[in-house]
């Protein structure tokens, strides 16, 4: 079977990876579409990527990978769920879009609401039981890059300030205030910030160290009257899993609010992964809840389509056009396939989803890290719910200067050899790894089977001259 391609030669559709690449790069600005996916700081062709199903996926050249990449982070219930992809093929079926309301956009804010609502027991005196909302209104967008953009903007239109803080090595997407020191792809790549930002734009952000007190109580000593938000991932996982110390997320709720600023906690990959709830309702259990007052969603919100989310509390989403000064909108937000597959993915997450990603999760590291010993590699497991991520060091880190000072070289050779032996692990050491509720046995021994070789390439590996 032959593809043709107007004013080019035609191809057959059996490609390889590095074909698929050559291809790429003539016609997209480093053969891919989001940095991280060039292989740059673990070398080699990336894989192109033609299907997925359950707890797998498979390239161009027909070869199979368990995938613990899972989308980065949507793929909760694995690939190609049958009732996710039922739900957004009846969608399809009505249209693609309409650019106008929907009832499908109710039904899906009105199920991450009902998440986003704790019940406690009812009082000793036999008062009714108290309830606890992370959010009490939802407006949706598309990506979470728009989701944390515009609840920065919606922090500056409530308080009237200009200032926003933010904590070295979380990442909160690629507008222009939030690229200083920002993980990810930005930690990847060794780039410091990014070409295009104009310093005044820059300066309005202030960077500060992850999990330092000190330096919170320091930043609104100093700045606290213009500082209009605090923006921080509920539980950071673009330097590698790196969880707030306990506590703190309250501690930072309580400092914004000390001074009339506003905590956006970002929930983009945590949301609906850590719990039911997500981190908010990981840390309600813990017995240390905080209050933010916008949460940014992404990723599972969309069943593995376009689609985030920004809420919060109602009177500051009300100031968001058409009721308020705050002027958002776009053309694709809310789309009716996307809200369709969203719902889909939330109903199929049930108890036992929750029951099951810790398991599968921690008999994938634990087997890995049993490896990594035995070869006498220097490593750690750090944890945020059922994400997880390696650091080549003895100890986990509890900031970006931490997730830095390990042996990265390390990385490369065992990111290879997992991917030689069938495994597809997030190309940068500094990425969570993710579990679905398809994981089941088989995959899970598929991993520990290519742990042994991996762990031999990581200790075998050489530190750069």
């Amino acid at each position: 079977m032959t593809r043709f391609i107007s004013g080019r030669t035609p191809t057959t559709t059996l490609e390889t990876n590095a074909g698929a690449f050559e291809r790429a790069l003539r016609v997209t600005p480093g053969g891919v579409n989001s940095p991280v996916r060039a292989f740059r700081s673990v070398g080699g062709t990336p894989v192109f990527l033609a299907s997925g199903h359950g707890p797998y996926v498979t390239d161009v050249e027909g070869t199979e990978y368990v995938d613990l990449v899972g989308q980065w982070g949507p793929a909760l219930l694995g690939h190609a769920h049958p009732d996710v992809i039922a739900a957004a093929h009846a969608a399809v079926d009505r249209g693609l879009g309409f650019g106008a309301a929907s009832t499908g956009e109710v039904e899906l804010a009105e199920l991450v609401l009902d998440r986003l609502t704790l019940t406690g027991a009812p009082g000793p005196d036999g008062s009714a039981a108290a309830e606890r909302r992370a959010i009490e209104k939802l407006r949706l967008v598309s990506t979470g890059t728009e989701a944390t953009m515009t609840a920065i903007r919606l922090a500056r239109g409530a308080t009237g300030r200009p200032l926003l803080v933010k904590f070295a090595g979380h990442y909160h997407g690629h507008s222009d205030s939030l690229l200083s020191e920002a993980g990810s792809g930005i930690a990847t790549l060794g780039i410091p910030g990014s070409a295009g930002i104009t310093p005044e734009t820059a300066a309005q952000t202030i960077v500060i160290p992850y999990n330092d007190e000190a330096a919170l109580a320091a930043v609104f000593a100093t700045h606290g009257d213009r500082i209009a938000a605090v923006i921080t991932e509920a539980a950071a996982a673009n330097m590698g899993v790196v969880p707030p110390l306990p506590g703190f997320n309250r501690l930072l709720a309580d400092t914004a609010h000390a001074h009339g600023a506003l905590l956006i906690s970002d929930e983009v990959m945590t949301g609906f992964r850590s719990t039911a709830a997500g981190w908010w309702g990981l840390e309600e259990a813990s017995g240390v809840p905080y209050d933010a007052d916008l949460t940014t969603f992404g990723k599972i919100i969309g069943g593995g389509l376009p689609l985030a989310g920004l809420g919060g509390r109602a009177e500051l989403l009300d100031l968001l056009a058409p009721l308020g000064p705050v002027y958002q909108a776009g053309t694709l937000s809310g789309n009716p396939v996307a809200v369709a597959t969203g719902a889909a993915m939330l109903r199929g997450a049930g108890p036992e989803v929750y029951e099951h990603l810790p398991r599968a999760a921690r008999a994938i590291a634990d087997g890995l890290s049993a490896a990594l010993a035995a070869e006498g590699v220097a490593h750690t497991v750090a944890w945020a719910g059922s994400q997880f991520s390696i650091f080549f060091r003895e100890t986990a880190p509890q900031n970006y200067a931490e997730a830095q000072a390990q042996e990265s070289w390390r990385f490369g050779p065992f990111f290879h050899a997992m991917l030689e032996h069938g495994v597809s692990l997030p190309p940068s050491v500094y990425e969570a790894w993710f579990v679905s509720a398809a994981h089941d046995e088989r995959a899970v021994d598929r991993v520990l089977d290519a742990a042994v070789p991996a762990a031999k390439a990581a200790a075998a590996a050489s530190r750069p001259a």
